[in-house]
């Protein structure tokens, strides 16, 4: 993928560039839509817990970003007329329901709370909900009407906020140049641009990296992340105004030590053993097995560092990791009950089942998925009653 920082290209050049990006990843890697059963909207309760647990680190962020903007402008306010300024937020991989505003709406809060505090004239805010274009963008836009009206209550000092989706991928330019503030993105970055190119067929029988995935394998997704996410870095930095911050939580691994780590791994594993118990069933050829693999990674935070401090765009405010439970059901239980534990790992299965199915849905076929996911739910339930049910979360503040 060419760099976001080709300044000699034409503008005809970028503009097809971003075109070819936009459109590089299949249209089924996307979530399971709407709100029936099996959607993400219905299955994002530990999503929301990572965003609940990240909420101070944003609110620095924005809090910072803000105090910067108008001390630049203090000097220029004081000696002409007052005007509006504009403030652009985009919310990177949104997905669909009601999580693509949870952020979003405490990000309007600390904005609003600052100009009561500082007597300024409230800014015009611009939101962008971002995603691949067959993301179910109508359900969030349900959702955005009482988010507005919410906005009201606050009181006739809050400035206009717009709203607008943006489809495309986030390995591409998305917006012009100097036009955002900052940037959110939770739970997206580890899925990968595309499955690497040079492990067809060398991974047999498994969905993503595990203990027996050649060291190639491994390699190759590595290369991967660091290149998407070397990408995703350029072309922030030029959509970013200088100052601006950028905040981003995606599911990785504690160590850089071992990359088949179970904090990473032992998900997808549990979903390609369920496939092969297909296999050994008949409902799944051998060989369509061994041609499938998932475009996720999951780096270590000396990875993540590593490809933000070679790029060079960002200053990294905070680099840390956190672990957050399976247990999606019944936050008042004990996690520790073989009860919770079971309902947590269907829990989880529905979830996993939202985030996984449009890709399996497209490489299998729609007739084998009940039987696929209900194979997992099994595996996750025996695997909760005997593991640590808990995955591991990067959160990262920069400034550009």
């Amino acid at each position: 993928m060419s760099s976001c920082k080709s300044k000699n290209s034409s503008a005809k050049e970028q503009i097809i560039h971003g075109s070819k990006t936009a459109h590089s990843k299949s249209p089924h890697e996307i979530m399971n839509g709407g709100t029936g059963e099996t959607s993400y909207s219905a299955n994002s309760s530990v999503q929301k817990k990572v965003i609940l647990i990240t909420r101070p680190i944003v609110e620095e962020a924005i809090l910072d970003m803000l105090s910067k903007l108008y001390d630049s402008t203090a000097i220029s306010a004081a000696t002409s007329k007052p005007r509006k300024t504009t403030i652009g937020i985009a919310e990177l991989g949104c997905s669909s329901g009601p999580n693509a505003l949870l952020v979003i709406s405490r990000v309007l809060e600390a904005i609003y709370d600052k100009h009561c505090e500082s007597g300024t004239i409230t800014p015009e805010i611009l939101v962008f909900l971002n995603d691949l274009p067959g993301n179910d963008f109508n359900t969030i836009f349900k959702y955005v009407g009482s988010f507005q009206d919410e906005l009201i209550t606050k009181g006739d000092g809050f400035g206009p906020c717009f709203v607008a989706g943006m489809p495309g991928t986030f390995y591409g330019r998305l917006f012009p140049s100097g036009t955002l503030h900052f940037v959110h993105s939770s739970n997206s970055l580890h899925w990968l641009s595309q499955v690497p190119e040079e492990i067809k067929k060398t991974n047999k029988g498994n969905f993503y990296i595990t203990k027996s995935s050649p060291a190639s394998v491994v390699k190759a997704y590595l290369n991967q992340f660091k290149k998407d996410f070397r990408v995703f870095l350029e072309c922030r930095s030029e959509e970013l105004i200088g100052g601006g911050r950028m905040v981003l939580t995606l599911v990785g691994r504690s160590s850089s030590e071992d990359p088949t780590s179970k904090e990473c791994c032992s998900f997808w594993e549990l979903l390609s053993r369920s496939a092969h118990d297909m296999v050994l069933q008949g409902a799944i050829e051998e060989e369509n097995l061994n041609l499938f693999n998932f475009p996720n990674y999951f780096p270590s935070p000396e990875e993540v560092k590593y490809v933000i401090n070679s790029e060079g765009s960002f200053t990294i405010n905070q680099l840390e990791t956190f672990h957050v439970s399976w247990d999606c059901s019944d936050p008042k239980g004990d996690e520790n009950s073989v009860t919770n534990k079971l309902r947590s790992a269907y829990c989880m299965a529905n979830i996993f089942r939202a985030a996984s199915e449009p890709l399996l849905e497209n490489h299998f076929g729609k007739e084998i998925m009940d039987q696929l996911y209900d194979r997992f739910r099994e595996r996750m339930a025996e695997y909760a009653t005997k593991e640590k049910t808990e995955f591991t979360n990067l959160v990262i503040s920069m400034t550009k």
